[in-house]
């Protein structure tokens, strides 16, 4: 059986199935086997790892303890209650219009980022007004209709991570800035700072920025370097605010002071901080990896609010799940009446009542005509039983998001 157990209650002779550490960004520690050493332990606890997973059949096992059935059951329950109110943005243009234009927005930014990372990389002049003029179109592309660049944020490649996952964290950071109604100019800064965040990754060694397997311990503090490196660099570049500083070098920072670069503890971490770190681990474990399969849309809030407190701001947790609804654009869901569907939109009056795209019939088995359904619409009798892994049926969900 697969148990929960405090840091406290992990003992030699334990078998580990889950670290529940993938808010520790590149994690590609070795998750899964038999504690044999004390030493082990205290590398565990040293990460800040406030609770493991194990399994009990196949080593020790302890009272302290819970099964993860009953976890999730618990985090299901706080992501209801979590959701309860409406989100925040209302779209103002229609679906199908506002995805041209975000579709041009998204690609233009991934270039634009990775030109001014490479002219960064090799001393080249930097002109930072595209990347302010970029922010603002993201930011109106967002307000106009939300839901296009949340699709096109799902629609991902393994291999140019680094520039998705930038563009991604900026769109995130928008919508959660609109939510909280942040200033304008405040908000511009964040989400600059959300596309710049990684910037310090062209001083990170490629053999380390790009290794398949686990990094070392010597590797993985090589990596954390990139914090800094991006705080200092844009700290350096003219026409650059201090929001945008502050937003880009805390992403990795923690409430418990188990982050990087500086280790700063609760309110040491700006609003913005604590704001970036959600979106970042939100966005990085529901991302596939070469070194990770990325979890459902769902199953990512889950966790956020799994490492609520120690780790993340609880409040602001709360607000984001809020934010980008309950069945967040990208996940799949399970209908009553058998059918799985892709959420296409969000509903600004209630969160279990989006917009899906059907394409497959659990009950036969098999694929069926593709159709969108809108779920709030007068006479619509069917409703979402629960969010559902698209790894299960051997779907593509990104087919199906455009």
């Amino acid at each position: 059986m697969i148990k929960r157990i405090p840091i406290s209650a992990l003992k030699v002779g334990m078998y580990i199935t889950d670290l529940n550490n993938d808010w520790i960004p590149h994690n590609s520690q070795r998750k899964r086997g038999v504690i044999k050493k004390e030493e082990t332990i205290e590398k565990i606890r040293q990460m800040g790892v406030a609770f493991v997973y194990i399994d009990a059949s196949k080593g020790l096992d302890t009272q302290d303890s819970e099964t993860a059935g009953e976890v999730d059951r618990r985090n299901e329950a706080a992501l209801q209650r979590a959701g309860e109110q409406s989100p925040g943005l209302r779209p103002h243009v229609p679906m199908e219009e506002e995805l041209v234009v975000a579709q041009k927005v998204h690609s233009q930014a991934q270039g634009l980022v990775g030109e001014f990372m490479n002219n960064v990389k090799i001393g080249g002049a930097i002109d930072i007004a595209p990347i302010h003029q970029l922010a603002d179109e993201l930011q109106s592309s967002v307000l106009r209709n939300a839901n296009a660049l949340s699709c096109l944020g799902r629609i991902r490649e393994k291999d140019n991570y680094l520039l998705e996952h930038s563009v991604n964290l900026s769109v995130l950071m928008s919508l959660f800035g609109n939510y909280r109604k942040l200033p304008a100019d405040v908000l511009h800064q964040t989400i600059v700072g959300a596309l710049l965040h990684d910037l310090g990754k062209i001083l990170t060694p490629d053999e380390v920025l790009h290794k398949p397997g686990r990094l070392s311990a010597e590797e993985f503090e090589v990596m954390k370097l990139h914090a800094r490196h991006s705080r200092d660099i844009l700290a350096s570049t003219e026409g650059i605010g201090e929001l945008t500083v502050i937003t880009a070098a805390q992403h990795h920072e923690r409430l418990d002071g188990t982050g990087y670069p500086e280790g700063l503890k609760g309110d040491e971490i700006s609003e913005y901080g604590r704001m970036v770190a959600i979106t970042d681990v939100y966005d990085a474990i529901t991302a596939d990896r070469v070194y990770h399969k990325g979890l459902t849309p769902t199953q990512g809030l889950k966790k956020l609010l799994e490492w609520s407190g120690d780790h993340l701001d609880p409040e602001l947790v709360k607000q984001f799940i809020r934010c980008i609804g309950l069945y967040p654009v990208g996940s799949m869901v399970l209908l009553e009446s058998g059918r799985l569907g892709a959420v296409v939109e969000t509903n600004d009056q209630d969160q279990r009542l989006p917009v899906v795209r059907v394409m497959y019939h659990t009950r036969f088995r098999m694929q069926i005509p593709v159709d969108t359904i809108d779920l709030s619409r007068p006479g619509t009798q069917d409703r979402i039983v629960r969010a559902v892994d698209p790894g299960e049926y051997r779907i593509d969900i990104r087919k199906f998001m455009i």
